[in-house]
């Protein structure tokens, strides 16, 4: 007789693959007298449903976790935005101006973190603050307030990248320019385009590129909006723009988080 009984699984089965781990170092923000390791949900949840990836907040603490002990635990690294700066320090610039907010705890953990992400082929991905860490990661510097600075020779007339905080969220995010994307390249090739419209919510910019990094694409006024890693035997690839901002709605962001999560899991689960 049927006893319906159900069938245990073997325990010899294998497990599935576990869902890839990408790293993303957290910001120092103050609340109250306290400092507290944060990351936006912006961030974290295109990370989870735009690569398919397990977030995981790395603290960007004053003696730095080793990063041996980051890349044993992930298998990619997303470095976000953020309201603070990379200290001028780290490119010799000039002092930053009064009311600046710099946060030097994550650039002690970002800067030599994505340079060992490359040595050792984890895949890469940057936003906005992230962008401009992997510029000066690799000897590159900064226009601190990239408004005041004339464009280069052959340009339109520099524009304002900041956003406007007065307005909403949907307007501080919404398209802001276009930018030309360089023929050929990582980007023109994701998206069979030579132009794409993207959002600007940024003060700072690239001002000499970093050694090794090739510039993917430029806005009209010249300013440097994407940047990769010429000799990166894996993904390594930097926008200054804010793709992570409703990304299931932008067919470029859908593209880049893609192409991402798809590099991670192939770090992650080679074949």
């Amino acid at each position: 007789m049927s006893t319906n009984t159900p069938t245990r699984p073997s325990k010899t089965s294998p497990r599935p693959p576990r869902r890839p781990i990408v790293a993303i170092p957290c910001d120092i923000k103050m609340m109250g007298p306290h400092p507290f390791h944060a990351v936006g949900e912006k961030y974290i949840r295109a990370v989870d449903e735009g690569a398919q990836c397990l977030p995981w907040l790395v603290p960007s603490l004053p003696n730095p976790i080793e990063l041996d002990a980051i890349f044993e635990q992930s298998d990619g690294i997303f470095l976000t935005g953020s309201w603070s700066n990379v200290h001028p320090k780290h490119y010799n610039g000039p002092d930053a101006r009064d009311g600046v907010l710099l946060d030097e705890q994550r650039d002690d953990l970002a800067l030599p973190l994505i340079r060992e992400a490359v040595a050792r082929s984890v895949p890469l991905f940057a936003v906005c603050r992230g962008f401009q860490e992997m510029n000066v990661a690799f000897g590159g510097s900064l226009h601190q307030h990239i408004h005041e600075v004339p464009s280069e020779a052959g340009y339109a007339p520099r524009f304002d990248h900041r956003e406007d905080k007065t307005t909403p969220l949907e307007v501080q995010y919404g398209p802001a320019h276009s930018i030309t994307l360089k023929a050929g390249g990582i980007l023109a090739n994701l998206t069979g385009q030579t132009e794409i419209e993207v959002n600007s919510l940024h003060g700072q910019g690239v001002d000499r590129v970093g050694q090794g990094l090739s510039v993917d694409a430029r806005a009209l006024d010249g300013t440097v909006e994407a940047l990769h890693v010429e000799a990166a035997t894996n993904f390594a690839y930097a926008v200054q723009w804010h793709p992570e901002w409703q990304f299931w709605d932008n067919p470029t962001s859908q593209k880049l988080f893609k192409a991402f999560g798809d590099a991670v899991r192939a770090a992650a689960h080679p074949a």
